[in-house]
């Protein structure tokens, strides 16, 4: 009994086998960032698989902690490509019927995030088939230089560097000195870091054009560096003369500091010269001030006269004005007057006033 359900197990198994087939065979598929890649899956179906057509694409990270996820179904005549975001608008099928047998789809733009397992699963009942495949998504060697770090003039060591900008690793260097027929000279190069050489005591055969090539599975990219092995430099006249230079600088600067020093000095005093000035000159005085304080002098020079001098004195003009320049000779303020005798009065420019005689009571005679 048990060997024939044995029996029956394997015919039914072999009878599944030929109704659902995936011809295409298992593998693995580099491609650069960037690029497109064909995930291949065409399959075959036998007359017993009656059940309507279901295809479906799964990605398995490359992180084990993250849960696989479609990507893309084809399903009752439909396609449904909105389940994964960092796939939306990038992958789809390669046929435009894929239930002629070619389940195969495309990526575009590549990213690194895309790395991973694709598993394609076809059904249609009672076939069931499912093949999968591995896709690595590589950077390309890019934004390569190449420069000397040391000095390289004749007799000193220096290296010539070549560094890739970015770029999967593993990375292989390639070095050449052009044009391709210029005989390489003998450098030393690092096992462990071929992107460098090392001159040691170099001589003027080290000049010329170097060229590093960058290459990895999936691109190449290559930098130039033109070497010039010069003789060395005058170090000692050059820090001398850095020397002078810098003394020289000083010098003008000091210089310079003390020319706007002495300037702002002498503008401040002449402000606080003609500051003091304004502030002694007295403010002029008015033709009115001035008549009335003539007017006064003559009362009191007036009172000292003799009365035999009246009479000649007060033949002159009563209302005249002495001028500003008269005004102006300085008088001393304890100046007493005293009697001067009206002939010297006339000769000095004195004007006679005549007053009327008063009697001891105050009345006038």
């Amino acid at each position: 009994m048990k060997l024939l359900l044995g029996v029956a197990l394997l015919c039914w198994t072999a009878d599944m086998a030929r109704s659902m087939t995936i011809t295409t065979t298992e593998g693995m598929f580099e491609k650069a960032k960037g690029e497109t890649v064909h995930l291949p899956c065409k399959f075959t179906i036998a007359p017993e698989d009656q059940e309507p057509l279901h295809i479906e694409w799964i990605k398995s990270p490359a992180d084990n902690q993250k849960a696989d996820q479609e990507i893309i179904l084809y399903s009752g005549g439909n396609i449904y490509d909105i389940y994964s975001e960092d796939l939306k608008g990038r992958v789809y099928f390669t046929s435009s019927d894929p239930k002629l047998g070619d389940a195969s789809i495309n990526i575009t733009n590549l990213q690194l995030s895309d790395v991973g397992t694709y598993q394609c699963k076809v059904k249609k009942l009672p076939g069931v088939a499912n093949k999968k495949m591995q896709l690595s998504v590589l950077v390309k060697p890019s934004g390569t230089r190449c420069y000397i770090d040391g000095s390289s003039e004749i007799g000193s060591d220096f290296k010539i560097r070549c560094e890739s900008g970015e770029g999967s690793l593993p990375l292989y260097y390639e070095w050449q000195k052009l044009p391709n027929t210029e005989k390489f000279p003998a450098v030393s190069f690092s096992d462990l870091n071929p992107s460098i050489i090392s001159v040691r005591n170099a001589t003027t055969e080290y000049s010329g054009t170097y060229s590093c090539t960058v290459k990895n599975r999936v691109g190449v990219d290559q930098c130039l560096l033109r070497v010039n092995v010069v003789p060395p430099s005058n170090t000692a006249g050059t820090i001398a003369g850095a020397v002078i230079g810098t003394l020289c600088a000083l010098l003008l600067l000091g210089l310079l500091i003390f020319c706007c020093c002495k300037k702002h000095k002498e503008e401040k005093y002449e402000k606080e010269v003609h500051h003091d000035i304004r502030e002694d000159v007295p403010p002029p005085k008015s033709r009115t001030s001035t008549a009335r304080s003539y007017i006064g002098s003559n009362h009191s020079s007036l009172g000292s006269m003799s009365p035999s001098n009246i009479e000649g004195y007060s033949k002159a003009q009563y209302n005249q004005v002495p001028s500003e320049d008269f005004d102006r000779t300085p008088q001393s303020p304890s100046f007493q007057p005293t009697k001067v005798a009206a002939s010297n009065l006339s000769r000095m420019g004195a004007i006679p006033v005549m007053i009327p005689a008063q009697s001891k009571d105050g009345s006038i005679v």
